[in-house]
This record gives structure tokens, C-alpha cells and sequence, in this order.
């Protein structure tokens, strides 16, 4: 006796539509995440808040002032006494070159004001401070 006769044959048939929905979960998916590594550069400081804050795109180096108070220009630690050498060095690539300081709000005030008259003697024009803002 053949089994084979009793069976009801169905062709089989590629469904595109299914294999569409997974591959634009797959772009949503690897989208998404990219969104999340874009920070991971950023060295970690508690920004104080700002109603009015912006961000500007142009030629920016930033300047870090952590809670220790340890300086960090472009994600590289200097002593105090080399932070000006650097300075000069990005002023000299480009005159209009904006320095971005961060600083954590729990750092010493006059840290950030030495800071700040190191980058003015260096010749720098455009400062501007980073804020978190607030929503």
C-alpha cells in the first residue's frame, strides 16, 4: 500500500512579506543601538542645568574638569603645567578654534576661573561652557 497517494501535496511557496518585517526589525534594531554608543567617549561629569543652552558644530576641543579636578583636553589628562602648551597648540592649528568646557558643578570654582584666564592668555576667543538642558 502507498502512503504517498493518501497525502494531500502542497507546493511549497516563499513568503517575502514575513522576511520584510524581519529584516526592518533588524535595521530598527542595529539603528537604535548605534544611537547608544555615540556617548561612550564622554568622559562622565555631572553638567549643571541651562534653560538657554545650545550647541555649536564648528572646530570645538573640549576641556574637561572632573570632580577631582584633574584637567583633560580631548580626552587626554594634563598637569597643570602643560595645560597651556596644549592650548597654544590648538590655537596655532586655528585661531578660531572653540574650546567647550565642562565642568562638573562640584569642582572648585576658582579651578574653573584659572581655566578660563589660562585659555584668554593662550589667545582663545570662543569659549563656551556645556549644560545639560533643562526639559
Amino acid at each position: 500500500m502507498k502512503l504517498d497517494k493518501l497525502r494531500i501535496k502542497k507546493t511549497p511557496r516563499l513568503m517575502i512579506i514575513p522576511m520584510i518585517d524581519i529584516i526592518f526589525f533588524l535595521l530598527v534594531f542595529f539603528m537604535m543601538s548605534t544611537l547608544y554608543m555615540v556617548d561612550q567617549r564622554v568622559i562622565p561629569v555631572i553638567l549643571p542645568s541651562a534653560a538657554a543652552a545650545q550647541a555649536d558644530r564648528s572646530t570645538m576641543v573640549p576641556i574637561t574638569v572632573t570632580a577631582q579636578g584633574k584637567i583633560l583636553i580631548d580626552q587626554t589628562e594634563f598637569p597643570d603645567e602643560l595645560v597651556t602648551s596644549r592650548i597654544k597648540a590648538e590655537v596655532s592649528k586655528n585661531p578660531d578654534t572653540a574650546f567647550i568646557l565642562r565642568a562638573d558643578k562640584k569642582v572648585e570654582y576658582g579651578r574653573v576661573i584659572w581655566l578660563l584666564d589660562e585659555l584668554k592668555k593662550c589667545g582663545v576667543r570662543r569659549v563656551a561652557a556645556a549644560t545639560e538642558v533643562i526639559p
